[in-house]
């Protein structure tokens, strides 16, 4: 598969391995809980992020894709930071090098103090506000529009920084289905209407795009193609 023309990379997503959180059935969504160390990856998200570690190098195999061209751009929380780290060393990457960069955009969607720490139990009623209005805060919180504002400027990061790399995304399982949405819809765009990243990602930030974000739901350590 090409890359599309706006995109000066190639992208695949992964959401990070089953984490404490998610075992204790929390939500987890701030910056400054999320990177505490006691929500790491749980035993069976380390598992997981070997086999997308494993599966990852398969594709770059496939693909005739070189090591030196992989990027592995990660949220700042703890499960997201674990889950890089295993894919690098899975890759026989140095985490501290050059090919693994931080990117405080990737960061969990921020759900807000009334969900903060609360039942997982909770996120549908979330997604029931996106799917009426992505423009919709949850109280103190971030709306889906808010979420592609940020993705977009990590995107713009990544394709200012590389260029012909193979970049692995790993991040949260909102952020990610947010960013293939957003993705998903700008290759649709024709050339002639809209040309560059920037002017594709503006034209599909509308209610009826931005409202289906769940329709490319990750499972915990699932590795996708994007583009």
């Amino acid at each position: 598969m090409g890359t599309p023309s706006f995109l000066r990379n190639r992208y695949w997503v992964l959401r990070h391995g089953k984490s404490i959180p998610n075992e204790k059935g929390l939500i987890v969504s701030s910056l400054e809980n999320g990177v505490r160390l006691e929500y790491r990856l749980a035993s069976e998200g380390v598992e997981q992020a070997q086999l997308a570690g494993k599966l990852f190098l398969k594709e770059l195999k496939e693909n005739n894709i070189p090591l030196e061209n992989v990027r592995i751009c990660y949220s700042p929380f703890a499960r997201t930071n674990h889950t890089a780290e295993v894919v690098a060393s899975v890759l026989n990457l140095p985490f501290e090098g050059p090919q693994c960069k931080v990117i405080e955009d990737l960061r969990e969607r921020y759900f807000g103090p009334s969900f903060e720490l609360l039942s997982h139990d909770k996120y549908p009623e979330i997604w029931a506000m996106d799917e009426k209005d992505p423009f919709t805060r949850p109280e103190g919180g971030e709306s889906v529009d808010d979420v592609v504002a940020r993705l977009e400027s990590a995107m713009a990061t990544m394709e200012s920084e590389y260029q012909g790399c193979a970049i692995l995304v790993v991040s949260h399982g909102d952020p990610l289905q947010i960013l293939q949405t957003i993705l998903d819809a700008a290759s649709k765009q024709t050339e002639s209407s809209c040309g560059d990243f920037a002017s594709r990602i503006q034209a599909v930030r509308i209610p009826s795009i931005l409202s289906q974000h769940r329709k490319f739901a990750l499972l915990t350590g699932e590795l996708r193609t994007v583009l």
